[in-house]
């Protein structure tokens, strides 16, 4: 019997590590993230899987507001994840352009930092050849505006189409989750793509929609995955 109970609690001490172990990783070292828009195109695309490195920037306390010292800053060219600041609910990754104290301005499209325009990312793009008025919206005359002190100017790669700091404002350098390590796997979703419909007061339906999905998924791997994006490190 004493060795029946050894055993039990063998098993339950593994998996309380094992759990506070993955609690410890996820809430201080890595951290997956789905792309579920195209503001950062071509850099990422939709249905690209991230491992987000959260040590780089000050690991958090488990269960806690309580954020530890990191290896560095936020830097301009790192594309970072943050809860979005109209929804904190939300996460948000865009590319770091500017830091506290720095200049910040976009005229007829270009953005220049302290004077000096910056070079668009080798996979940015710009989708739409008209230069909006200053009037209208802040798409492509912004500033000039200093960014605050422990604040950060973001925007997405794609910027004709991207909801960033030009819109919405600048991003708390305290609330940055992490900066963008690797593609780990990578989708080619389209429209017409079956979605998850799901709720337990239904749960014939739901684990139907479920075996569809599984089902569905499994047949158009070999040509929906983007095979050649996996283990991409971002840059």
């Amino acid at each position: 019997m004493a060795r029946q109970k050894s055993i039990v609690r063998e098993y339950v001490e593994t998996i309380v590590f094992a759990v506070l172990l993955f609690v410890v990783i996820k809430t201080d070292v890595v951290q997956a993230f789905r792309i579920p828009s195209g503001s950062m195109e071509d850099t990422l695309l939709v249905g690209d899987f991230l491992l987000v490195n959260k040590f780089i920037y000050g690991p958090q306390v488990p269960f806690t507001d309580i954020k530890l010292p990191g290896l560095r800053d936020p830097q301009p060219g790192d594309v970072i994840v943050f809860p979005y600041p109209e929804d904190p609910t939300k996460d948000f990754i865009k590319r770091c352009v500017a830091i506290e104290d720095q200049t910040v301005e976009v005229r007829d499209k270009v953005v220049y930092v302290d004077g000096r325009p910056v070079s668009d990312p080798p996979n940015a793009k710009h989708v739409d050849p008209m230069i909006v008025p200053a009037q209208q919206n802040p798409r492509d005359h912004w500033g000039p505006k200093v960014v605050p002190k422990g604040h950060l100017f973001v925007m997405g790669d794609n910027r004709d189409s991207s909801s960033d700091s030009r819109f919405w404002g600048f991003v708390d350098g305290r609330t940055v989750k992490g900066k963008a390590l690797i593609i780990y796997w990578s989708w080619d979703q389209q429209p017409e793509d079956p979605t998850l419909t799901w709720s337990w007061s239904q749960p014939a339906q739901s684990f139907s929609s479920l075996t569809t999905i599984v089902g569905y998924n499994l047949v158009h791997t070999p040509w929906r995955v983007r095979w050649n994006r996996i283990g991409h490190l971002i840059e």
